[in-house]
């Protein structure tokens, strides 16, 4: 009785699930805004026609393969804000942020250097014609883009890290409403506008992602007038922390980079398989990304938690709140699990009734892979809590090379499944599922260690 009353009092304890949601329910919402955005530039291109749809999802992931580098690098200044705050030292809050600034900046025209390049992603895997040419179109615009979703990146760590989530809500939500005008004029060339479609899909987003800024980057000019965040010499180079920021955050960086170049790579060999497969794809990862997303927001949630108790020298509820949200993750997933297999037929019927109906391949195909999905949905939402608490610590440097080995090993072995061994799209898709529950099984190993409990992030 004892031990259950401990664990209820550590694990269901009231202020502590408020403090979890207060910092959590904005980010989640805010990324449901985000989703909002993904379902509605799929949903108005779906009408443009099947290969638009698929376009859209295989140049959206390509283009955000090579952005994921930069923004995981800025990004993780999220981790150093939050053990910043936590240590009670505002001001150099600041400071982190001017100088992921100046790494956004930087980053700009290196990304725009690649943008010849890609092209041959979608050359190399025999995709049809059409296909990559639209794929190509909706990535270059991406990137020419890009600035404005890496400055937001940067201005969200810092409200992200002092667990000001609610004003990235506002952001995110602000862009989110005026994204799906922006989608209707551009895609279907209205106001005189000419017609689009993918290209004006992508141009919607960048516009978005461009207010969304704007409105980061006002509250946070605000919240740097106060004195406690106040800086003299606020556009000096910090060499420490720039220094701190690539010896932590280069790794936190090349992860996602590699990770998602190798689930690229996995998406275009799914792709190649033809039009139908590629439609329906998109369709399950459209609907895969209304759970990832609340998860990524979770994610943030444990940075910003478990990098203030750090910051506050106290490892043993840094550890706690992190299974607090964990199970928080856990819960929601089996939810989405239920829906998944219960909605399948109606989940993949929103998209597309001109090429889909109940009988059609693509519909039949992407049922399928709405229901696989389920099968990954668990080891995701926890692979993404740990990876953020361990990230948080600091501990990046091994969670790094097992995590890239492991997608890896799934890029390189459904690359063989499908070029050589000729195998069916279904079991191609199969080594997505496994590859995500030993990611999972990866980081719950480190995270019990407690080798990140030894790691001072900051002075």
């Amino acid at each position: 009785m004892i031990k259950v009353n401990r664990f209820v009092r550590d694990y269901f304890n009231t202020s502590d699930l408020g403090l979890i949601f207060k910092i959590a329910l904005p980010i989640i919402l805010s990324n449901g805004s985000l989703t909002v955005m993904h379902v509605t530039d799929r949903w108005f291109l779906s009408k443009v026609g099947q290969t638009e749809l698929a376009a859209s999802m295989s140049g959206g992931l390509t283009s955000h393969v090579l952005i994921s580098f930069f923004a995981g690098l800025i990004g993780y200044v999220s981790a150093l804000v939050a053990q910043y705050y936590g240590a009670n030292q505002p001001k150099k809050c600041t400071r982190a942020i001017i100088q992921a600034f100046y790494l956004a900046f930087v980053s700009y025209p290196l990304l725009i250097l690649f943008i010849p390049i890609i092209k041959y992603v979608f050359i190399w895997t025999n995709q049809e014609q059409e296909l990559s040419t639209y794929a190509f179109l909706y990535a270059r615009t991406m990137l020419i883009g890009c600035i404005f979703f890496l400055m937001r990146t940067v201005v969200g760590s810092f409200f992200i890290g002092l667990g000001k989530t609610r004003i990235i809500l506002i952001a995110n939500a602000m862009g989110t409403l005026l994204n799906i005008p922006f989608n209707f004029v551009l895609i279907f060339g209205k106001l005189g506008l000419p017609k689009l479609g993918v290209q004006g899909a992508a141009l919607a987003t960048i516009f978005a992602s461009c207010i969304s800024f704007i409105i980061l980057f006002s509250f946070f000019l605000r919240e740097i007038s106060q004195v406690e965040f106040k800086t003299r010499r606020l556009l000096k180079i910090d060499g420490s922390i720039i220094k701190k920021l690539f010896s932590f955050g280069l790794p936190a960086g090349v992860e996602p980079f590699l990770n998602l170049f190798a689930f690229n790579i996995f998406l275009q060999m799914m792709h190649s398989y033809g039009t139908d497969t590629a439609s329906a794809v998109t369709i399950a990862f459209t609907w895969d990304s209304v759970v990832y997303l609340p998860f990524v927001g979770l994610g943030m949630t444990a940075r910003t938690i478990v990098g203030q108790n750090l910051g506050a020298r106290d490892s043993e509820n840094a550890q706690r709140m992190t299974y607090m949200i964990m199970g928080i993750s856990i819960a929601y997933g089996l939810v989405m699990i239920l829906v998944f297999n219960l909605l399948t037929g109606f989940l993949s019927a929103i998209f597309a009734p001109e090429f889909q109906g109940p009988n059609s391949n693509s519909q039949n195909i992407s049922n399928i892979m709405i229901r696989l999905i389920s099968l990954y949905t668990i080891a995701n939402s926890c692979k993404m809590i740990l990876g953020n608490s361990l990230q948080a610590a600091g501990d990046t440097l091994w969670v790094m090379p097992v995590s890239i080995s492991i997608h890896w090993a799934m890029a390189i072995l459904v690359v063989l499944l499908v070029k050589i061994f000729k195998v069916n799209q279904y079991v191609a898709f199969s080594t997505l599922i496994v590859m995500i529950n030993l990611d999972f099984i990866a980081k719950f190993y480190r995270y019990q260690t407690a080798k990140w409990r030894n790691i001072n992030l900051i002075d």
